[in-house]
Parts: structure tokens; C-alpha cells; sequence
């Protein structure tokens, strides 16, 4: 089923309450910015505790709903600057830029605040995980976590280092072919490099962070 029809039980008063919010399991199941589980956390946050509070649903429903659209709006942005560059003979997208279609690596419309959640997220339930393999760059994340919490989504210039040297550690080890010598080695390689990845949109002030919640104005 699709993300609307899910989101139209959601909606149901007729449908029981159980029903309603394993429809909205089912939504984020398809739009899951910060994954799945920290996903579900995040609407907690937003709209409280819609598990078990009638009016708390619709609500969560709603926070889904709007960031999904801001993503759906950076997509027909990207497709429309993609045919323009097309137009002018650059056939191929940059290797750096960020491309929508891979799905959305931020919460549109709350991207900091979507990032540190899912920061404390992971440090209490994935985290200490995979800290205890001791795996190359995740020392460094973990500071770079701490650090990042501790400055409500800030970092001194010296800390900045440390989530970027990290990931070059991580992404050396899986581009030699980690996947083929340990296949759980690669898996925790990649979930560092989520986390990396959360501190970054956490820390960064000229990310989407700094334009979203202007596109989620335009919306309402």
C-alpha cells in the first residue's frame, strides 16, 4: 500500500486506535529520514504520545506528512535543475551533490532538531554496540556525538575534525573491500557512518537545516 492510503486509516475514527497507529508504523516504514525506530521517537517528541493518546496521532501524521512534502518539493527542485544542466551539456551530476532520488538523508522541516534526537537515540540503543568492537573512526564519532549533544548541535573548531576524520577512516576500510572479509564489520562501518553523518547535520548551519523551516512555512 501506498504512503496515502496508510495515512487515510491513520485518519479512520472508525478504524480502531491499534489499527490506526500500526497505519502510521507503516508510513514512516516508507519515510524514515532518521530510520525507523528513531523516526518513531522523533513524532513521540513532536506531537507526544500518539501510541496512546487520540489527539496525539492525527498529529503525528501531520509532522510525517509535511517533512515528506518538503522532500517531495526537493525532488522536482533537483529534477528541474538536473534538465537545466542537461540543457547546457553536464550530462552527469557532480560526485558531491546531493541527489533527493537516493532518499532523504535529513527530517525536512526540523533537521537539527531531527538530528540531535536521533543522536541521543543512538547513543542509548545502537551505540554503545558499536563502540564495544572498537572498529576504526569509532572513537572519534563517539567524541564527536558527546561533543555535539553537549553543545545543543555545536562544535568547537578543533571537535569539527573529528566526525570527518572519522568517516575518512571508515569509508578507506569499506572501499578495501570489507564487505567480502567481514560482513558485519561492513554493516557497523555503515551504521558509523550514519552517525557521522547525524552530527553533521546537527553541527552544520549552511545545511538544509538553515532553509527548511522556511519551506515547511510555505506549506502550512
Amino acid at each position: 500500500m501506498s504512503f496515502s492510503a496508510f495515512s487515510h486509516q491513520v485518519q479512520d475514527p472508525r478504524l480502531p486506535r491499534q489499527r490506526r497507529v500500526s497505519a502510521l508504523r507503516s508510513c514512516v516504514q516508507l519515510y524514515r529520514p532518521i530510520g525507523f525506530a528513531a523516526t518513531l521517537s522523533f513524532l513521540e517528541e513532536l506531537a507526544g504520545p500518539f501510541q496512546r493518546d487520540e489527539h496525539a496521532l492525527p498529529r503525528a501524521l501531520d509532522h510525517l506528512a509535511a517533512s515528506r512534502a518538503l522532500w517531495h518539493e526537493h525532488l522536482r527542485e533537483y529534477a528541474d535543475q538536473r534538465r537545466a544542466a542537461k540543457r547546457l551539456g553536464h550530462r552527469t551530476p557532480w560526485a558531491d551533490a546531493a541527489n533527493p532520488n537516493l532518499g532523504p538523508s535529513i527530517w525536512y522541516g526540523a533537521s537539527r532538531q531531527a538530528a540531535l534526537h536521533a543522536l541521543n537515540y543512538w547513543r542509548r540503543s545502537r551505540l554503545p554496540e558499536l563502540l564495544a568492537w572498537d572498529d576504526p573512526g569509532a572513537g572519534e564519532i563517539d567524541l564527536a556525538v558527546t561533543a555535539c549533544l553537549a553543545g545543543g548541535g555545536s562544535l568547537r573548531a578543533d571537535q569539527r575534525r573529528l566526525p570527518d576524520t572519522a568517516v575518512q577512516q571508515v569509508r578507506r576500510r569499506i572501499g578495501g573491500g570489507l564487505y567480502g572479509q567481514d560482513v558485519l564489520a561492513y554493516f557497523r562501518a555503515r551504521d558509523l557512518l550514519r552517525v557521522a553523518a547525524l552530527v553533521t547535520n546537527a553541527t552544520d548551519p549552511d545545511s538544509a537545516a538553515a532553509t527548511d523551516a522556511d519551506r515547511l512555512s510555505s506549506l502550512s
